[in-house]
């Protein structure tokens, strides 16, 4: 490949170690916060409260552990909640400008197939603060001695806000009251009116920086609750396709309310509607405009003011008849000399206005002593009129028109003709002729008929037998009950649900009005089998015995099913089940070569056929990488670096033997693969340990690597990393300060392997209900607004319970050797100054110390510094000497103490080369270090203090 294409492999030796499957471990998990956060943080019964701005970014990172690697997921409490899909599974979750209503409890899941899920919530509060509304009440009350009136008034302020608001009242500049009591009552003589300027303030303390917000109430002599009224009719009637104005006006109140127009139940304003002020105007009014129109007056003196008017849109519809054949004697047929009754019914708006007229034969027709007209009354909806002929005679035969109209006009009139005459007879209803049991495959479309005769013909009413929700639901439009004027019922698209008992039935409107005529029809909807599993892969190794099962989950019809069995297109057995038998299985006594492929499995019936497939094949399972390798990143000159790839192998003895690994990799943005086998000698075990060393690639490039194992089958399937070069911070250090003040916390990170983290905090944003008598009160230099680092002590933790916090790695200023004398212990290792402020106030304070920890061969950790006990309320400095031999990182680890008044806190951690200045002072506890002729002191300086928050 050589050095042209930059990458240069010098190490090809392929090496296997962790024997055993001491490398697979069970997935943790931990949630962090970065971002926008106001930097409150608590812990009540084991769960973490996290507390963020609305309008804020939250961006939670779920830190896992395990081998493989798991799969995170992110889930939040509420089936109705639902995240944005992007974040789902990655390790960060990401939402901006967070709302109130995101708040709640969030879940992150980490899984592996090794052990249970690793599953931590936190939950996390919205702070939000609204502007504050002052509502006032008022009452007069006549006293006993009747000499004057006493009046109250009654201040109310509304803020919504998270965490609950305290308020101030004030009127003018005196203070009047302030708590959590959201009113002010004001009592005196009606005759000494203490009338001010009175100011609600809403405050949530400044947490996470909300400011207060303010509402101000003008209380005068002329202060009143709102009335109105309205300059239109009530009810207000138009026609169709008019325009409308309503009109509503403010008859009093101070100050003056605002009017707004509303619809009741919710319903919204036509859309085409134009409101200015009290006045709403409908242009081209219809139908569906009608109804009540509420007026509402508001000034937040007393209860608002509420008028209320009808429109009604002038119409008329669903005109409909019925034929009553001689009432008194129940027959179902007109006969000559018996009564006959003719019904006519229409919806009007108003309906009042519903006037109806008669004719016969085209001629108006006037009531008489056989011909006898009647109407409802004009009050109820709807209208019927009715025409009673008595004494039916031949010459009576002819079309009866019913005409309905408004009489003030505006709308079209209604006709309905009915014919009487000798041919004028009841429904008759069948089903044709063998379609009163239909059988159907799902998927078609089905016409369920029914035929009806007589004469007028009535409409078709079709449901379901099945007296159920669900039923109704099943029918072609969601309805309980469809008309239909031919008789049939389509239904396209059938399903297997809509198998069931259909009625077709006459109505008792627009025919005859009699017993109604019914029949039924079977409809059965077959499908083809159910079957599972629908489709899976079985990887197997050459030589074994196997067995592929196919189950019957359901079919319709469910007997004289058939079986057959294919590898590819070649048949291998067919057969029939029996009345008892669900499945169906394919031994297989010794897989060869010929054997791996596809397999199929048919099972069918009269409907269709249902299809288990298994993928039968010898690939090996993907690598797993291993990303907790110590170390894995190396420095080899100054151009180039290396890279400790390991990795496990997925269920090594699914297949045959793991014979090479195909490495492929690329420099990321170039589209040239470069390609490397890597032999392997003997079996691989489960949760062995597989490395191979990269070296020679380019700083600060990063790599796309690709790895496939590869059996006698051939390739398996391909696992992909990327490796990304990350130099050191100040590679040759000189001088390094950390004073926390920004989020990356100067590239220090949580120790993975403690209890609990350390926490980023300011004096500024802590929480007012922290525990007193602990922690400071400022940063190590008395800024509010400075930023240090503190353990909280609080529930859950537990008395021992570690925190770690991890400086990034240094690498050591290598300009002079390191060669030792073997007279003289002294070495030309450079020294160093660790410096640091802590504070460690309260009565349980566990203890604070510092390691020094060298990469090697192997990793160390050296003790340099300790100190237990409370140290007073104060800040004090520590300063220690270190001399590292190699690549180092300092380690500030804090325990805590019995009880929760232990809080720790540090603050502006420096490095510098060179001795410390200043001797350490008499309470500073320094640990000398070993006595090793390589060793020599290093010196640390940081600021510590302990915080605690009551939960």
């Amino acid at each position: 490949m050589g050095l042209a294409f930059g990458l240069l492999w010098l190490f090809t030796g392929f090496l296997q170690g962790a024997r055993g499957q001491g490398v697979y471990a069970p997935p943790t998990a931990q949630i962090i916060h970065s971002g926008q956060a106001c930097n409150v943080e608590e812990e009540r019964h084991t769960e973490s409260v996290f507390t963020i701005r609305e309008g804020a970014t939250l961006e939670l990172q779920c830190l896992f552990t395990g081998h493989p690697r798991p799969q995170i997921r992110w889930t939040k409490a509420g089936a109705s909640d639902r995240l944005n899909d992007s974040f789902l599974h990655n390790e960060t979750l990401r939402i901006e400008n967070i709302s109130r209503h995101q708040g709640g409890r969030y879940y992150c899941k980490a899984e592996n197939r090794h052990g249970v899920p690793a599953i931590r919530s936190i939950r996390v509060e919205v702070y939000y603060l609204d502007d504050p509304v002052i509502s006032v009440h008022q009452s007069v009350v006549e006293t006993k001695e009747q000499f004057y009136f006493e009046r109250t008034v009654f201040l109310r302020c509304v803020a919504n806000s998270n965490p609950p608001v305290h308020f101030t009242w004030r009127r003018g500049r005196e203070l009047l009251t302030q708590g959590s009591d959201a009113g002010v009552e004001i009592y005196e003589p009606f005759f000494t009116p203490d009338y001010a300027d009175y100011t609600c303030i809403a405050s949530v303390r400044n947490v996470c920086g909300i400011s207060d917000k303010s509402a101000r109430f003008s209380l005068s002599n002329k202060t009143a609750p709102p009335s109105i009224k309205f300059l239109l009719e009530d009810p207000l009637v138009v026609n169709p396709g008019e325009t409308i104005t309503l009109v509503c006006v403010s008859s009093g109140g101070d100050p003056p309310p605002t009017l707004t127009w509303v619809r009741p139940g919710g319903e919204e304003l036509p859309k085409k509607r134009v409101v200015k002020g009290g006045t709403l105007t409908i242009p081209t009014v219809n139908v569906e405009d009608g109804g009540t129109y509420t007026c509402v007056a508001s000034n937040n003196v007393g209860n608002p003011a509420k008028k209320s008017t009808n429109i009604l849109v002038r119409g008329l519809r669903k005109g409909r008849f019925w034929i009553t054949p001689d009432p008194y004697h129940n027959d179902d047929n007109i006969q000559i000399g018996r009564e006959v009754k003719i019904s006519c019914q229409v919806e009007a708006t108003p309906p009042e206005e519903l006037q109806f007229g008669w004719m016969k034969n085209g001629r108006p027709l006037r009531s008489s002593e056989r011909m006898v007209i009647t109407h409802t009354d004009t009050d109820v909806s709807p209208g019927t009129t009715n025409l009673d002929i008595i004494d039916l005679k031949f010459t009576d035969f002819g079309t009866y028109t019913c005409v309905a109209s408004l009489r003030n006009g505006g709308t079209p009139e209604i006709s309905i003709d009915v014919n009487i005459s000798s041919t004028t007879v009841p429904p008759e209803l069948t089903v044709p002729r063998g379609r009163s049991h239909l059988i159907a495959q799902e998927g078609d479309t089905v016409d369920l008929q029914c035929l009806v005769s007589g004469k007028p013909k009535p409409i078709i009413l079709w449901s379901r037998v099945e007296e159920s929700a669900a039923a109704a639901a099943l029918m072609p439009d969601g309805s309980a009950q469809v008309e239909s004027y031919d008789g049939i019922l389509r239904i396209s698209n059938v399903t297997r649900e809509m198998s069931g008992t259909y009625r077709c039935q006459t109505s008792q409107y627009n025919g005859f009005n009699v017993k109604p005529r019914e029949a039924l029809i079977q409809l059965v909807v077959q499908f083809p089998p159910v079957v599972e599993p629908v489709y899976t892969e079985i990887r197997q190794a050459l030589g074994r015995a196997f067995v592929l099962a196919c189950h019957l989950v359901r079919a319709h019809p469910a007997r004289l099913l058939r079986y057959e069995w294919k590898l590819g297109s070649r048949l291998l057995t067919v057969g029939q089940f029996s009345d008892q038998q669900g499945d169906t299985e394919y031994h297989v006594k010794a897989l060869n070569r010929e054997g791996y492929g596809e397999y199929t499995c048919d099972i069918t019936n009269e409907a269709g056929a249902g299809r288990c497939t298994f993928l039968v094949t010898g690939k090996a399972y993907a690598p797993e990488f291993y990303y907790d390798t110590y170390g894995a990143l190396w420095q080899n000159r100054p151009t180039v670096y290396g890279f400790k790839l390991q990795w496990t192998q997925m269920e090594p003895n699914a297949v045959d033997r793991i014979l090479a690994y195909r490495l492929s990799f690329k420099q990321m943005g170039q589209s040239r693969w470069w390609e490397q086998e890597i032999p392997v000698d003997g079996n691989i075990r489960i949760g062995e340990l597989l490395t191979y060393n990269l070296t020679e690639l380019i700083k600060p490039e990063s790599y796309l690597v690709r790895l496939t194992p590869i059996t006698r089958f051939g390739e398996g399937d391909a696992t992909e990393r990327i490796i990304t070069y990350s130099p050191p911070v100040n590679p040759h250090l000189r001088e390094f300060q950390c004073g926390f003040e920004d989020e990356a916390l100067c590239l220090f990170s949580q120790d993975k392997t403690d209890v609990f983290d350390w926490t980023r905090h300011s004096a500024a944003t802590r929480d007012t209900k922290y525990t007193p008598n602990t922690g400071p009160s400022s940063d190590h230099a008395g800024s509010k607004q400075g930023f240090y680092m503190y353990i909280e002590t609080s529930r859950p933790r537990q008395e021992g319970d570690k925190a770690r916090l991890l400086s990034p790695t240094f690498n050591m200023n290598s300009k002079t050797s390191s060669s030792v004398s073997s007279s003289s212990p002294v070495t030309n290792n450079p020294t160093y100054c660790l410096a640091f402020y802590y504070h460690m106030y309260g009565k349980h304070i566990g203890a604070l110390n510092a390691f020094l920890r060298q990469k090697g061969q192997a990793v160390t950790e050296t003790p340099v510094w300790s100190l237990t006990g409370n140290q007073g309320n104060r800040w004090i400095q520590a300063k220690v000497n270190i001399h590292p031999t190699s690549a180092f990182q300092i380690v500030m680890e804090g325990i805590r103490g019995s009880g929760i008044e232990g809080d720790i806190a540090i603050d502006d951690i420096t490095i510098e080369e060179g001795e410390c200045k200043d001797p350490p002072p008499n309470n500073l506890r320094s640990i000398a270090p070993p006595s090793s002729p390589h060793i020599w002191p290093l010196c640390i300086t940081f600021s510590l203090a302990l915080i605690d928050r009551q939960r």
